[in-house]
């Protein structure tokens, strides 16, 4: 299984993770990452984010990650949901799972299309603050993490 959605809607984990696994019978490890809407960042509260993308490049962009973590790791399936528009403050807005044969795979291609997603993919988040709306950028950790899988560093916004 290979699926990535770019989506307003809310996702269900369990859903997402069943479907994972009920596609192969050699799945023996499901590792998943869903990141939130936290209520602080860099010290301010945030209280809403907006999130915008462009269609069609930025399913392709995730595409080919998708297939360079196949490359580098021994994985059954990826599901990459992204959601984009108004969120509000606890709200889901990515998951990442993998299923592997074994969770060594499923645990480092889970990171590894994480740490791309977080400061390659071609997404754009403005974050509501009482100080007024913000952009967010990829923090200098972010880069690093995304640095240590080889890969060239370049924040996409």
């Amino acid at each position: 299984m290979r699926a990535i959605s770019i989506q307003q809607a809310d996702f269900d984990l369990s859903a997402e993770v069943a479907a994972l696994r009920v596609a192969d019978g050699q799945v023996g490890a499901v590792a998943t990452f869903v990141g939130t809407v936290r209520d602080r960042n860099d010290g301010a509260g945030v209280s809403a984010m907006e999130l915008e993308h462009y269609p069609g490049m930025t399913e392709r962009a995730i595409d080919a990650m998708v297939t360079e973590a196949h490359r580098r790791f021994d994985i059954r399936g990826v599901r990459v949901i992204h959601r984009v528009g108004a969120l509000r403050q606890g709200d889901q807005i990515v998951l990442v799972a993998v299923s592997a044969a074994h969770r060594r795979d499923a645990f480092q291609a889970c990171e590894f299309l994480m740490d791309y997603l977080k400061t390659q993919a071609p997404f754009w988040k403005q974050e509501s603050t009482p100080e007024g709306a913000r952009w967010v950028d990829a923090r200098a950790s972010d880069d690093a993490a995304l640095a240590r899988w080889g890969l060239p560093v370049g924040n996409a916004g």
